[in-house]
């Protein structure tokens, strides 16, 4: 993937991470990005919950999906903000022209969406801040308020105030409710570290 990378963006830079938390910590480090190139399937990552996450964070730089998984989970990167889809099996040509397409500022023709209610749900997760995503991604495994404020370092009374914005943003009236959709939507817990 480097190789493509730098056969169709010469003289880029590319910035490597082994997991979310450390593409986002390289994201929050690097100004100007033009293109995040994420694996579907890394590590700290379930469902698409690195995509929203990658996504929340730097809304402004196009993401391209590189995944091994089923071409048809296109259409769910896309929900969570991605301008492109990639097997890993695609030969070097592809990779070119989605990645220059991408640095163009066109979107990769993902596969379509006929369910414009999962298309407004995912658009409403998407919207959500770094620290309400996370949020949402405790509420998915389970976790309570209290828990949430220990595992993400906030007071619970942040906690709240985000979960009531995640009810806001999503047009739910419970966690039951959030979960649900969230989960409709292929965004899972994340296991956490004992």
């Amino acid at each position: 993937m480097r190789v493509a990378t730098l056969r169709a963006a010469p003289g880029a830079t590319v910035i490597e991470a082994g997991s979310i938390a450390a593409a986002v910590d390289r994201l929050r480090g690097t100004p100007r990005l033009d293109l995040i190139l994420l694996d579907l399937r890394m590590p700290d990552a379930v469902g698409f919950s690195g995509v929203a996450t990658v996504h929340a964070e730097r809304p402004d730089v196009p993401i391209v999906v590189v995944s091994a998984a089923d071409p048809s989970e296109a259409a769910g990167a896309r929900r969570y903000g991605a301008a492109g889809f990639l097997g890993k099996d695609a030969s070097l040509p592809e990779i070119e022209a989605t990645v220059r397409a991408a640095l163009g500022g066109t979107r990769v023709v993902l596969e379509p969406s006929n369910d414009d209610e999962t298309d407004a749900m995912a658009a409403s997760i998407a919207c959500l801040t770094p620290a309400q995503l996370k949020v949402l991604i405790a509420m998915l495994g389970g976790r309570l308020n209290k828990q949430i404020a220990h595992d993400i370092g906030i007071s619970e009374a942040t906690v709240k105030a985000h979960v009531t914005v995640i009810f806001r943003k999503l047009g739910v009236q419970n966690r039951t409710q959030a979960v649900i959709a969230a989960r409709a939507l292929g965004l899972e817990a994340v296991e956490q570290a004992a």
